[in-house]
């Protein structure tokens, strides 16, 4: 029998993590070598392990799928890596795919098309769904025609603080615990980012910041 694909599973939810490592054991040519519920846990379990793909939620605890995915690629341990999402977030999809997820499976499809994505992105390819697959060309190519954003000068320090916090992909509650402000607050700096800015959404100021970032450094 030929060699079993080598899992890592990274799920929220316990019973939701579990039940997925019983469902992907059933397939013969699938083995769960490790899962948590945290994504600061990643990395370490991928450089121990070294799995044939990661299966990877992006509302974890302590860093979220998009922080995972980044943290990966800075530590050269990027892998095949299949986004397991319940979110119907156009930006959280062209984010993901930006830092290297090879596919895309929402939480409501069938354990059918879960299998054959693993499969898929084990094997090189790449595995969206053709709508999640326009969602992101049809985002990507309004972005080229969007105009121009401005910089982050005008930002306060506080401001900057929340976008670069945006720039790991922290969603505004966990801003908010990171900075030690309410959830609305970090929604008024949002709105007040953007218009300072010229972003007209997250994925725009996550760019902008990491790119004058990179030229600051």
């Amino acid at each position: 029998m030929s060699k079993r694909l080598a899992l890592i599973l990274a799920d929220h939810h316990q019973v939701v993590r579990d039940s997925l490592a019983n469902l992907l054991e059933t397939q013969s040519d699938m083995q769960v070598v490790a899962v948590t519920g945290a994504g600061s846990q990643v990395p370490e379990l991928v450089q121990r392990h070294r799995p044939d793909v990661l299966v990877l939620e992006l509302d974890l605890p302590e860093a979220t799928g998009l922080e995972v995915l980044r943290t990966l690629g800075q530590a050269g341990l990027s892998l095949p890596t299949l986004i397991l999402t319940a979110s119907d977030s156009e930006v959280d999809y062209v984010q993901a795919v930006r830092l290297g997820a090879s596919g895309l499976v929402l939480k409501r499809d069938s354990p059918e098309k879960l299998f054959q994505a693993i499969r898929s992105v084990a094997a090189g390819q790449l595995a969206f769904s053709n709508e999640i697959a326009q969602q992101v060309v049809s985002w990507m190519a309004g972005e080229r025609t969007r105009p121009p954003v401005r910089g982050l000068q005008r930002l306060s320090e506080r401001e900057r603080a929340v976008a670069v916090l945006v720039t790991r992909g922290l969603r505004n509650r966990e801003i908010g615990a990171q900075l030690n402000i309410s959830e609305n607050t970090v929604k008024r700096h949002l709105q007040s980012i953007f218009s300072k800015t010229g972003a007209h959404d997250r994925v725009e100021l996550a760019a902008m910041t990491a790119q004058q970032t990179a030229e600051a450094a």
